[in-house]
């Protein structure tokens, strides 16, 4: 054993810098199926962070209390926000909502005259996104604002049409069913809530007699919108939204019985639809998406849900129309969750904390936002986890991610095909990573934390490990597959390796040393 340590030393050398064999998902949450995984994608988010988009394959979510926008690349919060407003982030006001069409971002939020001032409102933005910042802001909206009930969840449709929900605002009139006999002065006027709106268009609401709601998602097969609605004391809902929709709020939250149906007095042509699920205990029903993993099909017809309430999530099943949902379990059949009644068959994970959000990503994993654990977890098949994110006997290049800013960075991406397509490839390679990984684990999490925490040791690591990586290029154009071979490019590795970072700077500094004296000695004869 004594030899083949001497042999690795340079491979060690590497493997402290980028062989992190546990993922920093600390598997708080956890999933009750076997295909799919959970792992904490950027943890350590501060200031409650409520809603996320994508834009290309870089992450912007809200700080909820301070009026920020910050950006995500490559799994690595960067250090400053794209974007400072004012809010006022009292009760359920702040920063609300994001989403995104190409390369324009829209934002829901309370803004005030400085952060925790004054209301002005809810705003809704459309900024340009130039790809460190948002800029040039167009103001599409300005709507009502309460302590509870500003909704402001938005979501893009296939017609790059964008949706956005506002809650009732604690306010009743026509667009939340008050009956007409109870109407009285500024009752009558419409205040733009309760209702899910179509920005940038000219038509009326999409959808009204909604209560309050942290979730919008489009179906990717049709097209349609679907949406969570949180109920009072009891009934909290998922709802197919079809153009024209009435929720039925303040008459109904749940299914609505006769009495109910006939008291709901109607504004114009919208029409009242029971919800396609509801739970009877409300548990505050948030984020849902629909998956779409590339590598595992078993979900395709599958809806996700998250709450704020128990930090469950849920999977429903869509039916073949994908209009409702299908259900095992008789007592769900009538698409209620009764007081007492079995969650096993929804439920698939728990330990979210409050799932404020849930978005589907270009590599078509589920990322999913905890404002109370302050993390933004990821969802994906197991057979992904092993592929992009380690080996078996390895794991994500963290402290060279963190060096160099991102895991798809060329020096990044050749270590990573180092080990796997040369050092794994031998047992004399396997059985060092086994060893190595027993004691790597323990210290390079925090590496790559100060790394993030201070740019200057960021760039001495960056300094530090680009002559080692340069050296491995030697590598690509050999094999790598006996003990043997192993051994004889380990030691020309050591050796290459020990004249860039030991002999050459002693060479280097003997000479400076020696042209001192040199000039010294010239100078002392003159004088």
């Amino acid at each position: 054993m004594k030899i083949i340590f001497s042999i690795i030393i340079p491979i060690l050398l590497i493997g402290f810098i980028v062989f992190d064999p546990f993922p920093d998902a600390f598997s708080e949450p956890t999933l009750h199926v076997d295909d799919l995984v959970v792992e904490s994608y950027v943890p350590n988010l501060c200031c409650m962070i409520t809603t996320m988009t994508f834009v290309d394959n870089d992450i912007l979510f809200l700080q909820k209390s301070d009026g920020k926008v910050r950006l995500i690349q490559n799994g690595v919060l960067q250090e400053k926000p794209v974007l400072d407003v004012s809010v006022n982030s009292e009760g359920e006001k702040g920063m609300l909502g994001i989403t995104s069409v190409g390369n324009s971002v829209y934002l829901y939020f309370t803004e005030a005259v400085k952060d925790g001032g004054e209301s002005l409102g809810n705003k809704i933005y459309k900024y340009e996104w130039d790809g460190k910042s948002l800029i040039n802001p167009t103001l599409l909206k300005e709507l009502p604002s309460n302590v509870s009930h500003n909704g402001g969840v938005m979501v893009a449709g296939d017609d790059d049409i964008v949706y956005a929900v506002i809650g009732d605002t604690l306010r009743y009139g026509l667009l939340q069913n008050k009956p007409l006999e109870w109407l009285k002065g500024d009752d009558i006027e419409l205040r733009d809530n309760g209702v899910i709106l179509e920005l940038e268009t000219e038509k009326s609401y999409f959808a009204i007699g909604i209560r309050n709601s942290f979730g919008l998602a489009i179906d990717p097969n049709t097209g349609n919108l679907w949406a969570t609605e949180n109920g009072d004391d009891d009934f909290d809902e998922i709802n197919l939204i079809h153009e024209k929709f009435n929720s039925g709020w303040i008459v109904t939250m749940g299914p609505a019985t006769e009495s109910q149906l006939e008291s709901i007095p109607g504004y114009e042509d919208y029409t009242y639809g029971d919800p396609k699920f509801s739970w009877e205990t409300p548990i505050a029903p948030t984020g849902l998406e629909f998956a779409k993993f590339k590598e595992n099909n078993n979900y395709d017809n599958s809806l996700f849900v998250g709450d704020c309430n128990t930090g469950n999530l849920y999977k429903f099943e869509l039916n073949k129309n994908r209009d409702g949902f299908e259900f095992a379990s008789p007592f769900l059949q009538d698409n209620v969750i009764n007081k007492n009644e079995s969650l096993d068959e929804i439920i698939i994970g728990s330990g979210f904390g409050c799932i404020t959000d849930i978005e589907r990503g270009p590599d078509g994993f589920l990322y999913v936002v905890s404002l109370s654990n302050g993390i933004i977890y990821r969802i994906l098949p197991t057979e992904n986890e092993v592929n992009v994110e380690s080996s078996e006997n390895g794991g994500g290049c963290l402290i060279a991610t963190a060096a160099f800013g991102s895991e798809l960075a060329p020096q990044v991406q050749q270590l990573r095909e180092f080990r796997d397509n040369q050092l794994l490839q031998t047992e004399l390679g396997k059985s060092f990573m086994n060893t190595f990984n027993e004691f790597y684990y323990t210290f390079s999490p925090h590496i790559a934390d100060y790394e993030r925490e201070n740019p200057a040791f960021k760039e001495g690591v960056r300094a530090f490990i680009t002559p080692m990586i340069s050296s491995l290029s030697i590598l690509n154009d050999v094999d790598m597959n006996s003990k043997e071979s192993v051994l004889g490019y380990g030691v020309s590795l050591i050796i290459l390796n020990a004249g860039m970072y030991f002999v050459a700077p002693v060479l280097i500094f003997v000479g400076i040393r020696k042209k001192f004296q040199t000039n010294l000695t010239k100078l002392q004869e003159k004088h």
